[in-house]
């Protein structure tokens, strides 16, 4: 058995816990800040008025706005694995390619794919689903704004991907916080421009809703509603990526890792993610176009009221499987930082330990989800809706709540498992198990669910996609116990391993003094020294 004991220096140990909580915490806080966002615009939107349309266009029309973006996101992610690797190899200085290599690919996806599509969105929605013209219409306009200005979204994604690799999530959060705040008051001034929203029976919201009627009212800012809370995105995005940019080519990480030097174009690295990061490309596409389908078309196929009450329940799901996300990048690190100090068998005690957190979260957000369920719906109905349309509301979005925490501790298992994998490069694997099971599962026996037991009304999707969840964990558990990942080499080992760059130059390492060197490069990257084992 091995156990690490303390520090390279004789300093205080640090647990794996410890390490893991460190690197964790910064990227959940993120990944929540990102759901926050989307929360608030859902949450700003329903106090429009009593229309139960106005959430159903900001969630359509924010999943489809992710389709076209979705395949260069999964192609980022893995900026992550290079970079956490290089670093675990102790080659950080070779790092900062991958992300400029990302910055260029994002740029180019841009101009092909994101801009195009942004013109036929609409299409989608006449052809796909059978929204009436006031939805399609204002979930057109939520869609293009959020596509056209999805150049912005890349590249903070990018530059993201890059800072969890490096081990420094706090520059990522510091300018998610920062985008969230601002989205929050561009949203109170776009979206009810000179008129406050009807009074919440709070206080404090009440009075900022005041403050910026009055704000907008003094700048002339008119009411846009859905549209305002697009703009205020796109706006919270801006600061997003100018924030941790600024870092990047900031004078002391020029210098450290020469993030000016690889701003060049690079072929080589954009293979490198390309070759390893398009299964991830594929199951992110995969899944925004499946869950753009159950929502839009089986879910809304229900109607305005199931639509709406389907995203607020959304919503929630959202609130409980982001931060697990931001675990399992953290998980990604870990694992990417272990594998290039060759030493896979750290890389599976980081996940196992990622997995348990993970499990205990979700699990607890499943209880909530049972027990709340009826208020956790209520909040976002605005006050003025009539009270039957109101309780048809709460009961449809109380049964897939319900649904919802059946699939949790599954869920835990897939997006823990999904990350490791992805850490030591494997990523093939769970991209064409995603692939399968959404297809057959999110897309067949949901769709199968609609026609042949309309009586389950919306809740027939809903199972679908719960038995997807399930199956999906269980099939990525398997992947990972199997270990056929720890054989995968994506990057040098590290320097204190390398053979000498001329024979002759240097005597080889005897098998007793590799085994030194790489108890020594172990310890070196984090300031952990690993004792021998038992």
């Amino acid at each position: 058995m091995q156990s690490e004991t303390h520090s390279k220096a004789g300093g205080p140990e640090r647990s794996p816990l410890a390490e893991m909580i460190l690197v964790a915490a910064p990227v959940v806080a993120t990944m929540t800040s990102y759901t926050l966002m989307q929360f608030v615009d859902a949450l700003m939107v329903g106090k429009i008025g009593p229309d139960p349309v106005y959430i159903s266009a900001q969630g359509n029309g924010m999943v489809w706005s992710f389709v076209p973006v979705s395949g260069m996101m999964g192609l980022l992610t893995v900026i992550n694995t290079f970079v956490s690797q290089n670093l675990g190899a102790k080659r950080a200085d070779r790092a900062p390619a991958y992300a400029w290599a990302g910055l260029w690919m994002s740029l180019l996806s841009w101009f092909v794919i994101m801009l195009p599509f942004a013109a036929v969105i609409g299409l989608a929605f006449q052809h796909l689903t059978n929204h009436d013209p006031r939805l399609i219409e204002l979930e057109t306009q939520y869609a293009r704004i959020l596509i056209g200005a999805s150049i912005i979204t890349l590249w903070s994604r990018a530059i993201a991907q890059y800072f969890y690799g490096m081990h420094k999530p706090m520059v990522v959060l510091v300018s998610v916080v920062a985008a969230n705040l601002i989205n929050i008051l561009a949203n109170a001034l776009l979206i009810f421009g000179p008129s406050a929203p009807a009074t919440t029976g709070n206080a404090m919201v009440d009075g900022f809703f005041e403050l910026a009627a009055a704000a907008a009212a003094a700048l002339g800012i008119p009411a846009l509603g859905v549209t305002g809370a697009a703009w205020g995105t796109v706006i919270g995005t801006i600061f997003e990526f100018v924030l941790p940019m600024a870092v990047f080519l900031s004078p002391a990480f020029a210098r450290r890792f020469g993030t000016r030097a690889a701003w060049r174009p690079s072929l080589a690295h954009m293979r490198d993610i390309a070759r390893i990061g398009w299964p991830g490309a594929m199951m992110f596409v995969n899944e925004i176009v499946c869950w753009a389908y159950l929502m839009s078309a089986l879910v809304g196929h229900f109607g305005k009221e199931h639509n709406t009450a389907g995203w607020i329940a959304l919503r929630y799901m959202h609130l409980a499987f982001m931060p697990a996300i931001g675990l399992s990048i953290a998980v990604t690190a870990q694992v990417g930082k272990c594998m290039g100090m060759q030493r896979p068998d750290l890389a599976a005690r980081r996940a196992w330990l990622g997995l348990a957190l993970n499990m205990a979260y979700m699990i607890l957000c499943g209880v909530l989800m049972v027990v709340f369920r009826e208020p956790a719906i209520d909040l976002f109905i605005d006050p003025s809706t009539p009270d039957d349309a109101r309780d048809r509301l709460i009961a449809i979005g109380a049964q897939v709540m319900i649904a919802a925490a059946v699939f949790q501790l599954f869920d835990a298992l897939g997006i823990t498992f999904i990350g490791a994998l992805r850490g030591a490069g494997d990523t093939i694997w769970p991209g064409v198990a995603t692939l399968v099971l959404a297809w057959t599962l999110l897309f067949g026996l949901g769709t199968w669910m609609v026609h042949h037991r309309p009586d389950l009304g919306s809740l027939g999707p809903w199972i679908a996609a719960a038995a997807y969840i399930i199956l999906l964990g269980i099939a990525v558990t398997f992947r990972f116990v199997s270990g056929t990942w720890k054989t995968i080499k994506l990057v040098e080992p590290p320097r204190e391993l390398a053979p000498p760059a001329e024979p002759g130059h240097a005597p080889a390492l005897t098998a007793r003094e590799a085994a030194a060197e790489a108890l020594a490069a172990a310890g070196a990257v984090d300031g952990v020294v690993e004792a021998p084992r038992e």
